[in-house]
């Protein structure tokens, strides 16, 4: 009894079985114009899951403690360069950027996600495969059946080559969502690069701010050391002339103790703080190069900060946040497909022969096609489970964009205010150390004409010294606030805005190198 043509098509299409051989029958071959058209029109398909939308956050209609006409210029668009004006600073700058080791890690997350999302989007094509191969083998002798002759030949050769292909098709558009996914991460990635980049450049300008903030409280020290040494040597001398008492040597020379012993303290603070800057220029510690003095560097008495609006678009932490949020949603899409049927296409062609010169004549000629589909039906609930888990894990990822923002507002707030108040608070320093520089010259003169005692000198002379600490911290603050404000802002390049999130389009090229100089 002959089989039905089903199977006499599949015993024939069993693709690469050793021996198999025959020409199929025209009407048997499957038309590739055909499969074609069919595989063309099953990939179109539709997408489950739902389309990314950013969601509603509500900015506030103005920053807090921002000027209240607020113009659409920011300060975060200016360079950095151009924010501090300072030539040694910039050279900090572009080691850092040329060689610290966060920014080459950082850079090298990218490439990674790049590639990974390169990989996401193979599984949207066919897969090819070339396959050849060999085998040969003898039969024993011996084991020929009785009256069968022995002098036969007990050689057997197979050569076969051929080509074999698999495509999937996404008909649900799981695939197409992990591609989503892959690329909003490679996105996010990007973002946590220049993230990065505006990190390194508000630290090496707060780094750098506080090191001329202990330079100049250095320089206090060593000049108020001076003084008090002075003023030591000066009563040793009327004590020994009998004018003074033993009471004043002293207490001068406690003062004076007191001030030497700021001094290696703060030069402590600058080795430490040296070492540091040097970690992020990728150098070994060592000496830090200075250029203007805390006096001389810029505080702009007004500093445009833009609108809230804005800032979402601006921040690269949020931008990131916000690319892993779309990377979730896409998450919830494929999980859902997982419910729905998977179809995939396979087939070969190649050429089987046990003689070699015999391998691409008509008769070695064979192919295969096949269709499947898979359709879950019962597993325990581990899809409905997997699909809750990747909504549970977009929940989550809206949470962390949502902070993300509300987080960038009170950066934004916080460092305007502590602009404001550092400038009331060292306009009142400054007042301070002059009236107590005025306190000190009287304190001495009044003591020389005997209508005071030594203590005035001394109370006025540690007023004055705290003051001026205080004073050049305030001065410092005030630069490191900048610094801050403009990082807040997401100052730093801005880049050429990349797709919406959830839209992926082709793969852009890996970053390049930071700029070696502006």
């Amino acid at each position: 009894m002959s089989a039905p043509p089903l199977a006499r098509m599949w015993s024939r299409t069993s693709a690469f079985a050793p021996g198999f051989g025959g020409r199929p029958k025209p009407w048997r071959r499957p038309s590739v114009l055909l499969l074609m058209t069919v595989a063309g029109t099953l990939a179109v398909g539709c997408t489950v899951g739902p389309n990314y939308k950013r969601p509603e956050m509500s900015p506030p209609p103005a920053y807090r403690w921002a000027a209240e006409a607020q113009a659409a210029a920011s300060l975060a668009d200016t360079p950095w360069f151009q924010v501090f004006d300072d030539e040694a600073l910039h050279a900090l700058i572009r080691e850092s950027l040329a060689h610290n080791l966060d920014l080459r890690l950082a850079v090298a997350r990218v490439q990674e996600a790049r590639a990974l999302s390169g990989v996401a989007k193979s599984f949207l094509y066919p897969e090819i495969n070339g396959t050849a191969g060999y085998t040969g083998n003898q039969a024993s002798r011996n084991s020929q059946p009785p009256g069968a002759t022995k002098d036969g030949d007990r050689t057997y050769n197979n050569t076969q080559l051929g080509v074999s292909m698999s495509w999937e098709i996404d008909l649900f558009g799981r695939l197409r969502r992990n591609n989503e996914a892959a690329f909003d991460r490679y996105l996010a990635t990007e973002e946590g690069h220049r993230a990065v980049i505006v990190a390194l450049v508000s630290d090496v300008a707060s780094s750098y701010f506080l090191l001329r903030e202990l330079d100049l409280e250095l320089e206090i020290a060593r000049r108020t050391l001076v003084i008090n040494e002075d003023t030591v040597k000066y009563y040793t001398t009327r004590l020994q002339g009998g004018v003074s008492n033993r009471l004043e040597v002293d207490q001068a020379a406690g003062n004076r103790a007191i001030t030497a012993a700021q001094i290696p303290d703060v030069e402590q603070q600058i080795a430490v703080l040296e070492h540091a800057i040097s970690v992020l220029a990728g150098r070994p510690p060592g000496a830090i190069a200075r250029g203007r003095t805390l006096a001389e560097q810029h505080v702009p008495p007004e500093v445009p900060v833009g609108v809230p609006a804005a800032l979402l678009e601006r921040r690269p932490d949020v931008l990131a946040a916000e690319r892993l949020l779309a990377a979730s949603n896409a998450d919830v899409g494929a999980a859902k497909a997982l419910f729905y049927p998977t179809i995939s296409l396979t087939g070969a062609f190649g050429t089987v022969s046990g003689d070699l010169g015999d391998l691409l004549k008509g008769d070695s000629v064979i192919w295969s096609f096949g269709a499947g589909l898979f359709q879950p039906i019962f597993n325990g609930h581990r899809i409905k489970r997997n699909y809750e888990a990747a909504q549970a894990r977009f929940e989550q990822s809206l949470a962390q964009y949502q902070s993300a923002a509300l987080n960038a507002y009170r950066e934004v707030a916080d460092a305007l205010v502590t602009i404001q108040k550092l400038a009331v608070k060292r306009t009142e320093q400054e007042a301070g150390v002059e009236a107590l520089r005025d306190a000190s010259k009287l304190a001495r003169s009044r003591y020389d004409n005997g209508l005071s005692s030594y203590l005035e000198i001394l109370i006025a002379d540690q007023q004055l010294f705290q003051l001026e600490l205080q004073l050049a911290q305030t001065r410092g603050n005030q630069l490191q606030a900048l610094a801050q404000l403009y990082r807040a802002l997401g100052g730093g390049w801005q880049p050429e805005p990349p797709p919406p999130p959830g839209q992926p389009g082709p793969m852009p090229p890996p970053p390049p190198p930071p700029p070696a100089s502006p």
